[in-house]
């Protein structure tokens, strides 16, 4: 597992926007946190970091926005869906599991847990600003484990 600290919003954003230099076609990221604690802040930095920078609200309400960048880029927030099959009968795995990059606030509404992704958990730290970022790589993602390391060295934090 990697950790980072983030000490503002605008590091939280620049250290997702460093990883998604290096997001590939297929890449899945769940991302788990409370509310508030900066799931969208890392989203809209992981887009900046495939080129997308045209303005990013959050899709709560739409459930999924896609965006052209480098590849195609897919934001989901399913914090309301009521079932977890709405996700599927929405269509909206062709997105998540497709040929484009998805970053996937609250994927535990949807019951998702796909065998390779990155899985990101974000949670508050001791000031209001700080936040600490530990992302696990599952299935063959974990061969890019130096890759994602390297690209958030400036947070990096050794437990």
């Amino acid at each position: 597992m990697l950790v980072f600290a983030t000490h503002s919003a605008d590091e939280t954003f620049e250290l997702g926007r460093c990883i998604g230099q290096m997001l590939q076609p297929g890449d899945i990221i769940l991302l788990r946190g409370d509310l508030g604690a900066g799931k969208s802040v890392l989203a809209r930095g992981l887009a900046r970091g495939l080129g997308i920078d045209c303005p990013m609200p959050s899709p709560t309400f739409t459930l999924m926005q896609p965006y052209e960048g480098r590849i195609p880029f897919y934001h989901f927030d399913l914090y309301r869906l009521d079932d977890p099959e709405e996700f599927y009968e929405a269509g909206l795995d062709e997105f998540a599991f497709g040929t484009g990059a998805a970053v996937i606030e609250w994927p535990d509404c949807a019951d998702l847990m796909p065998d390779h992704c990155f899985e990101v958990e974000i949670s508050r730290g001791a000031s209001d600003d700080e936040r600490r970022i530990m992302i696990a790589l599952m299935g063959d993602m974990t061969a890019r484990t130096d890759e994602i390391s390297a690209a958030g060295e400036k947070w990096r934090i050794n437990e």
